[in-house]
């Protein structure tokens, strides 16, 4: 099994790390693009805070799990420090598995734990305050 955990200052600009592994027939990537609306109104930006090294240690850890909860090949892990304009990628998880239900299974819980454990706050820059 292979884990990769990257936090990248600004927006997600390369497209990531293509997991091939010789026993994964499923490889499923997810790109968190930063959206217009934010709460309903108009956003130019989010502005993502991160509480590093813990924030690390706790993706390093959750992706550890779920690997072993759902017997993944791999996962990679690439979350967004700082500011990110509307339509650029802020958070990016490639999941690799023998079969696809376990990528998309592992990828769906992954993004709900990562919200509730994972020391990192999006603050929304809104349009009409600029």
């Amino acid at each position: 099994m292979k884990i990769t955990v990257r936090i990248i200052n600004g927006p997600l600009t390369d497209s990531g790390q293509v997991l091939r592994m010789p026993d994964a027939g499923a490889v499923v990537c997810f790109h968190g693009i930063v959206r217009e609306l934010e709460q309903g109104r108009r956003i130019l930006a989010l502005d993502y805070e991160v509480y590093s090294p813990m924030a690390e240690q706790e993706l390093q850890r959750l992706a550890g799990e779920v690997v072993q909860t759902h017997g993944l090949a791999a996962i990679s892990v690439d979350h967004s420090r700082g500011r990110v304009p509307v339509g650029e990628c802020s958070f990016r998880l490639t999941v690799a598995s023998m079969h696809r239900k376990a990528s998309l299974t592992a990828m769906d819980e992954f993004i709900d734990r990562m919200k509730m454990d994972v020391p990192i706050w999006k603050h929304p820059i809104f349009a009409e305050d600029r």
